[in-house]
């Protein structure tokens, strides 16, 4: 039996394979759509397998939240061609849905869970290997909770970012919040949570600096500390100053809606270096 162009649009619309694909899995499967469909999968897993050594440092960030609740995705792919495949953030943005359903503790376990057609999430990411012949992953699953949750996704989708709260909070001062973290990159919400690798490193570059400069050495831990604490105030959320006011840290603007109001925590993921 003949394949037709009505036949090919189907199984094109069945999978988001190109149409040569579909023609060749349809020829193959003598038009038997679902054996066309597993010849279409067969070819995505043995891409995924044959590009399993590449690099994939483009993609798509999206972030969500609802009911307190907020998470962030990465879908990520070789080229910012495929990344920007109305089809592949389509992807991202199911996947990101079936997170905020489902709430799963892993990224390991979100790409076991189902998608609308009963198939898992890897496997619709294998598939999409398949179609666009690059390789894919799940580079990203973060998720916080809290009184209050918010959301932030960059125009571009390279960067999103969440944050939660202790409390009820406005919703463009959770905003703001959300957007200083993606402007700014803190490290974390408060100094002693800062990871005590960072702040020795910071000691020992003040020292060495200190040092090289003809500082005294019955200074150094003095200078060092000082400029640990100049290190706390550029990069723990609530000592930054505020992009919209630098006269206010960000401790102090949210202390304007609620004195007990603050950020129980935060995560942030980009696709580019900062």
């Amino acid at each position: 039996m003949a394949v037709t162009i009505q036949d090919i649009a189907k199984l094109r619309k069945m999978s988001g394979a190109g149409m040569m694909d579909c023609k060749s899995a349809l020829e193959e499967a003598n038009n038997d759509f679902e054996k066309a469909m597993e010849i279409i999968r067969k070819k995505g897993q043995a891409v995924a397998a044959k590009r399993s050594d590449r690099e994939a440092a483009e993609g798509c960030v999206l972030s969500a939240d609802k009911d307190g609740y907020a998470a962030v995705v990465a879908l990520k792919c070789e080229t910012d061609f495929v990344a920007k495949n109305a089809e592949f953030i389509e992807l991202t943005q199911n996947i990101l849905n079936v997170a905020m359903d489902k709430k799963p503790a892993t990224k390991e376990d979100l790409l076991t869970l189902p998608m609308a057609d009963g198939r898992s999430i890897a496997d619709h990411i294998t598939d999409r290997i398949g179609v666009t012949g690059e390789k894919m992953e799940l580079g990203c699953y973060e998720f916080i909770s809290g009184a209050a949750a918010v959301s932030y996704i960059h125009p571009g989708n390279k960067l999103a970012t969440i944050a939660a709260f202790n409390e009820t909070i406005d919703h463009q001062m959770a905003r703001d919040i959300a957007m200083q973290i993606a402007a700014m990159n803190p490290v974390a919400v408060l100094p002693e949570q800062v990871d005590q690798h960072i702040i020795d490193q910071e000691l020992q570059i003040a020292r060495e600096k200190a040092l090289e400069a003809g500082k005294p050495e019955n200074l150094l831990d003095r200078i060092a500390q000082g400029a640990l604490q100049k290190y706390y105030k550029e990069n723990t959320l609530l000592q930054q100053e505020f992009v919209k006011d630098n006269k206010l840290t960000i401790e102090q603007y949210l202390h304007t809606a609620s004195k007990t109001l603050t950020v129980v925590g935060f995560k942030r993921f980009t696709l580019n270096a900062d």
